[in-house]
């Protein structure tokens, strides 16, 4: 079993209890599709990890729901779909009803997971997903090529001057926030690194052009 897989299990217990593992089981399987070169069980775990630390920090009203939106929040993952993010809050919103949780828990961890979508946090509970969730923007300038890399491939069917166009503007969008990050942990660890990814990423693809 690889550290993905023991994490996310782990993760998933600290939310379900021991016995519901068929959940966990149907989404490692989604983070096998051939498809996947970032949005996989390794960046789930990592933004699993990230929430972690981040609530001893930040602390949020539900941890639990936290967590819950992290595992399902790449659930579905179809680059060219624009529904992601309502696929993955509908997987959620299905399981945790079946594992009985609370109306008003599962509409938390669904508005997470739509929250991933425009990364417009409305609560400190999103802030520290979003901020989990776009960690890799400030790793070390090795890792953060890792991922664009592994983005652009699974974007293989976007021809090069779409993709440099659709890119370009996610990166200045970015670029002209007042912070990348909402929390202070996250502002002081990456942000940083984070501007000087993304500005470099940008340069190469405005070479490219």
């Amino acid at each position: 079993m690889t550290a993905p897989e023991i994490e996310l299990r782990r993760a998933w217990r600290q939310v379900a209890g021991p016995h519901h593992d068929h959940v966990i089981d149907g989404l490692l399987q989604r983070h096998l599709e051939p498809h996947r070169r970032y949005h996989t069980a390794t960046h789930v775990m990592w933004v699993c990890r990230h929430v972690i630390d981040l609530v001893s920090n930040h602390p949020v009203p539900d941890v639990q729901a936290v967590l819950a939106a992290a595992l399902f929040h790449d659930a579905v993952y179809q680059p060219a779909s624009s529904t992601n993010e309502a696929d993955s809050a509908a997987l959620a919103d299905r399981h945790l009803r079946d594992l009985h949780w609370a109306d008003d828990r599962v509409v938390v961890v669904q508005a997470l997971i739509m929250a991933t979508a425009d990364h417009l946090p409305a609560d400190i509970s999103q802030q520290v997903l979003l901020d989990a969730d776009l960690a890799i923007l400030g790793a070390q300038a090795g890792q953060y090529q890792a991922y664009a890399t592994g983005v652009r491939a699974e974007y293989a069917h976007v021809s090069d001057p779409a993709w440099q166009a659709g890119r370009t503007r996610v990166l200045q969008h970015f670029l002209e926030r007042p912070n990348i990050y909402y929390t202070t942990t996250m502002r002081q660890a990456r942000q940083h690194q984070a501007r000087a990814n993304l500005s470099a990423e940008l340069a190469s693809l405005q070479a490219d052009s």
